[in-house]
């Protein structure tokens, strides 16, 4: 039953980051029983439509979002969904993740808040590898979102080693956009997300490949499969 309870907030709450992220973009988003869409296209990497719960249908994820531009995705949070009718392919699965509220977490290493737009450009150059179209999409705006922490890993140098954003919503912490520069064990950018993290939420997310493995090492506990679509 916990981890019934942690998939439904992970999904809800990366639902919310996915709203979040939107907004700093200028665009509005609906939620309804069993899915969140938006109705113009989503910003780089983000999905126009999330289903929420394990009975939502072709319909609930599809009705509501652009079909007629290409690019449409669609997050199949359950992966229940056989959204190629609908003209849709798979484009990868992953896994949801979470750990139980009141779990302890390790002190971890020193980080700080990108709560400046100086700070958050610097964040969003160390997360993107330098690429300035990627970088682009972490906006000023965020930084007005009460419930977004930008979280950094600082070297003695100056230099990023890493960083994760953390974001509050449906009743726990996500953890996403994690990432460790090169040299830099992602295990010590985790540790400072969990200790960052409020220890009276869960926290939740999801990953896949080697950033699965690291989030398990972590001491989060897989939760269950989801799988994102593609239009043409």
């Amino acid at each position: 039953m916990i981890n019934d309870e942690l998939l439904t907030a992970a999904v809800r709450n990366n639902a919310a980051w996915c709203a979040g992220m939107c907004a700093a973009h200028g665009l509005t988003t609906t939620t309804g029983p069993r899915a969140w869409a938006s109705p113009r296209r989503t910003p780089l990497y983000y999905p126009d439509a999330v289903s929420l719960t394990a009975d939502a249908t072709a319909a609930d994820v599809v009705t509501d979002i652009d079909l007629t531009a290409p690019g449409a995705s669609v997050k199949d949070s359950y992966a229940r969904l056989d959204l190629a009718p609908e003209g849709f392919r798979p484009l990868f699965d992953a896994t949801w993740i979470g750990r139980p509220a009141g779990t302890t977490a390790d002190p971890g290493p020193a980080w700080t808040r990108a709560d400046t737009p100086e700070a958050l450009a610097a964040w969003a150059h160390a997360w993107s590898g330098g690429d300035a179209d990627e970088a682009a999409l972490f906006r000023p705006a965020l930084l007005d979102d009460p419930a977004v922490t930008l979280l950094t890993v600082p070297g003695p140098d100056g230099r990023i080693l890493g960083g994760a954003v953390l974001s509050t919503g449906a009743g726990a912490t996500g953890v996403s956009n994690l990432f460790a520069a090169d040299g830099t064990d992602p295990a010590a950018v985790w540790a400072a997300a969990l200790a960052a993290a409020d220890p009276a939420l869960p926290v939740v997310g999801y990953e896949s490949g080697d950033d699965l493995t690291a989030a398990l090492a972590a001491g989060l506990t897989e939760l269950g499969p989801l799988r994102v679509w593609l239009a043409p």
